[in-house]
């Protein structure tokens, strides 16, 4: 079943870049007390995701944060390695990277969908979504092929 607004977000484990190596972060822990803008690509490195999602979400950070967001997270059914490379590639410092890379939190939130026509196996849908202290309280999911509802313009626009 797909999360919804209202609904809290699933317990389930992300990995984390950082300076000493990957890190395990829950989702329990990481969204609580806070509010957080968090956006789902298919794939890092791949032509939507690099040219458009991610470097709409590093030029709105101030504008987000401004509008009372904490943090901006991207997850990606890739390895903690593969998002490290592709935040240094972007200049995506201020965004961080949750590397779902088994895929567990797309299924739990039930936002899974099938790569394999393109050799990419089981990623995660394009979608946006702003938690507050792990509740969802906005949803953004693309239709397939789309580009729109998941921009960090329109979830400015709907903050």
């Amino acid at each position: 079943m797909t999360i919804q607004v209202g609904d809290r977000i699933p317990s389930t484990t992300f990995v984390k870049p950082s300076e000493n190596g990957p890190e395990q972060v829950s989702s329990d822990e990481y969204f609580a007390g806070r509010k957080v803008a968090l956006f789902s690509v298919p794939g890092a490195f791949t032509p939507t995701c690099s040219a458009r999602h991610l470097p709409g979400f590093v030029e709105k950070a101030a504008e987000l944060k401004a509008k009372g967001v904490d943090e901006i997270a991207c997850t990606a059914v890739n390895d903690a390695f593969v998002l490290s490379a592709w935040s240094k590639s972007a200049d995506a410092g201020e965004i961080t990277m949750l590397s779902d890379g088994n895929g567990e939190f797309a299924k739990a939130v039930g936002l899974e969908m099938d790569g394999s026509k393109f050799g990419m196996g089981t990623r995660g849908q394009r979608f946006s979504m702003l938690v507050n202290d792990g509740v969802v309280e906005q949803l953004n999911v693309e239709a397939p092929g789309e580009f729109k509802v998941s921009s960090a313009e329109h979830l400015l626009d709907t903050i």
